[in-house]
């Protein structure tokens, strides 16, 4: 319970101190948006790796070379854990908003931080609202950013399985034209949901995918592209199951 009290009171102290920060944020993103942008990662970056830390959790990173850094990408992966966020969001290399659930949209503060990262908010019973969210992220890519969806559309919770991919959560690389990184993520759960209410120490393993263009795919490749690139993510998820 020692390392679940040391987050919970890292995250709490982080969201209230930060005020000034987030006021500082705003200003300077009236000021410059590039700037500002750059330094919200920064500082995200700063406190996710701090929490990482205070958890425990080792990683072990594969194939980062894959991820470009001159142009923005729709990263996909496999989502077993709260801490997939922290995991991959202390790698990217430019700004990167998730897509996440309208109800986080609630939490005060946490919002504020999420919306500086330009993260989307996604009402998954609505499609028409889940329409606006896609246009939206496609908006983001063309703006320079990054987007970052788990297409299972909620965490997994049996070990070594995969919920369907939602073909819907590749229209952002579509409609935009932009790679997709496909992301094999082993053992997160281990840290967490698998123990709840305790963090534990736990040796996790990403694996970054070789870049995909939904226009060099086959017909049935494209029509088909949510099990594609799940067959992908799981082909290297039970390949690194050796190593966690």
């Amino acid at each position: 319970m020692i390392r679940f009290l040391a987050v919970a009171a890292f995250v709490v102290l982080f969201l209230i101190l930060s005020i000034p920060l987030l006021i500082t944020e705003w200003i300077i993103g009236l000021i410059n948006m590039d700037v500002k942008n750059r330094s919200s990662l920064a500082i995200v970056n700063w406190a996710f790796r701090l929490c990482l830390w205070l958890s425990g959790t080792k990683v072990t990173v594969l194939g980062e070379e894959n991820v470009p850094g001159d142009t923005p990408v729709l990263y996909v992966g496999n989502h077993r854990s709260f801490f997939d966020i922290l995991l991959t969001y202390v790698r990217v290399p430019r700004p990167t908003g998730y897509v996440a659930k309208k109800e986080m949209i609630r939490i005060p503060l946490l919002n504020n931080w999420m919306k500086n990262l330009h993260c989307l908010f996604l009402d998954r019973k609505n499609i028409k609202e889940g329409l606006k969210t896609i246009l939206a992220g496609v908006g983001k890519i063309k703006e320079g950013i990054s987007v970052c969806i788990f297409p299972e559309g909620t965490r997994n919770k049996n070990n070594d399985t995969f919920l369907p991919f939602h073909d819907g959560s590749f229209k952002i690389a579509e409609k935009s034209g932009c790679p997709i990184i496909p992301m094999s993520i082993n053992n997160s759960a281990s840290v967490f949901e698998d123990h709840l209410p305790k963090i534990k120490k736990a040796h996790v393993v990403v694996e970054y995918g070789r870049p995909i263009l939904i226009s060099e795919l086959t017909k049935e490749e494209r029509m088909r592209i949510g099990e594609h690139v799940q067959n992908i993510i799981a082909k290297a998820y039970f390949k690194n199951k050796e190593l966690v």
